[in-house]
């Protein structure tokens, strides 16, 4: 399943714009809480698989990664392979008009709640911007534009590192449509439960 893009949108309308995406993302958000446990399992297990298969011919050594809140996909068995040969780093908010910071972490690490409920590392050793991230992803558009929670934390930490690799995470039934601004900048690709898209 995914969402058609709405026929009465103004794209110069930017107030309409938020208005959109603000309920763009709650149907969306309603799509992933009503997955069935099993689907989680089996989709997570897959975007790790296709994951693994991406990074496999490229030569990251350092990666950002998450840890899912909102029935995100969890890819905790994928950190634990990549942990093996890369540094895996998590995502800390500084201030909620500043860029991301990195800090140090490796699967079976402490953690502790950060802002917005995130678990973030209980030692905060902080990393240069990693070569790749993993981004989780509200929606997405068939030319890889990204939906987020709409508190712009990748968009201004992107905006500094323009050349960070970019792959963002998503199930494929959150494939949907709508207006980007002039200064949005593409995912390098999107990773779901049936594939790569480049």
């Amino acid at each position: 399943m995914s969402l058609p893009p709405d026929p009465n949108f103004k794209h110069s309308e930017q107030s309409v714009s938020a208005g959109f995406k603000k309920t763009l993302r709650k149907t969306l958000l309603d799509i992933r809480k009503n997955m069935t446990a099993d689907e989680h399992v089996r989709f997570d297990h897959e975007i790790g698989r296709q994951v693994s298969l991406y990074l496999r011919s490229r030569m990251f050594k350092t990666i950002g990664v998450y840890l899912p809140i909102r029935n995100e996909p969890d890819l905790l068995e994928l950190y634990e392979e990549l942990s093996a040969k890369m540094h895996l780093s998590l995502p800390v908010t500084i201030d909620k008009d500043q860029p991301l910071q990195f800090v140090r972490w490796k699967p079976g690490d402490p953690l502790v709640k950060g802002d917005y409920n995130v678990s973030i590392p209980a030692m905060r050793e902080p990393v240069d911007m990693p070569e790749v991230l993993l981004i989780p992803c509200v929606g997405y558009t068939v030319n890889r534009f990204r939906l987020g929670y709409g508190g712009g934390f990748f968009d201004r930490t992107l905006a500094e590192h323009p050349d960070t690799h970019t792959i963002g995470i998503a199930y494929s039934c959150l494939l949907t449509d709508f207006p980007t601004e002039e200064n949005d900048i593409p995912l390098r690709c999107i990773i779901t439960e049936t594939g790569i898209m480049l």
